[in-house]
């Protein structure tokens, strides 16, 4: 574990773990052997976030997209997002799976964590964002309108998929890529973004504190 001290440390960072087929095939494996690997580094992580005491951390486990790809991988990944999630829920922490539920790609196992679990001490908020869409995240917020009548007038409220995620501070994106790939647009509006050139399962703590420590040296406005 490094130690080192932050003038500030972003509330909420969300994670693109990218990088998992390449990872595979550099190493001679087919490309679903990737996601396997994806594992130790995503349960190093939450450790080292809930020591360093950042709030909430997010994860992108695999986007609607995604499922365009051969089955073999799709197995693969979805195998690997169930896999984490119930990890991590023998750890301290408050679990959240935001994708569309409803379709057959969603892993049935992760049904009872769409909606928020607390294992142990609720020592951090982590949220999965599996078989996960912008349009339907947001296409919500369209079809759950709530009218509150008072006073003879109308209020209409409406709420996103992803309404119990909160704003990201920080994006880090592994695998060199630079592109958000439709996570959170609500959330993600004033995230700051770093990007890793070293692949997902080629995680190492010095990496997260690289992206630290460039975040505690930008001028956080806000726009103000």
């Amino acid at each position: 574990m490094i130690e080192r001290s932050f003038h500030r440390l972003p509330t909420h960072v969300a994670i693109i773990p990218d990088g998992n087929r390449r990872w595979a095939e550099a190493h001679g494996l087919p490309k679903e052997a990737g996601y396997g690997h994806g594992l130790r580094p995503g349960l190093d992580l939450y450790k080292l976030c809930a020591k360093l005491g950042i709030r909430e951390l997010t994860f992108y486990g695999f986007t609607h997209d995604n499922t365009k790809r051969p089955a073999k991988e799709k197995k693969a990944f979805q195998g690997a997002c169930v896999e984490a999630v119930q990890l991590l829920a023998q750890y301290d922490a408050s679990l959240l799976v935001v994708g569309n539920h409803r379709s057959p790609m969603f892993p049935k196992e992760l049904l009872p964590f769409t909606t928020r679990k607390t294992q142990g001490r609720d020592l951090i908020r982590v949220n999965f964002l599996v078989n996960y869409d912008w349009q339907w995240d947001l296409f919500q917020a369209c079809t759950a309108e709530e009218m509150v009548v008072g006073g003879g007038s109308r209020l209409f409220k409406t709420r996103i998929a992803s309404s119990d995620v909160s704003r990201v501070d920080l994006i880090v994106r592994w695998g060199g890529r630079r592109r958000l790939s439709g996570l959170l647009p609500v959330q993600s509006v004033y995230a700051d973004f770093y990007v890793l050139d070293d692949l997902w399962p080629d995680y190492r703590p010095e990496h997260f504190i690289q992206a630290l420590e460039w975040y505690d040296r930008q001028d956080i406005t806000l726009g103000g």
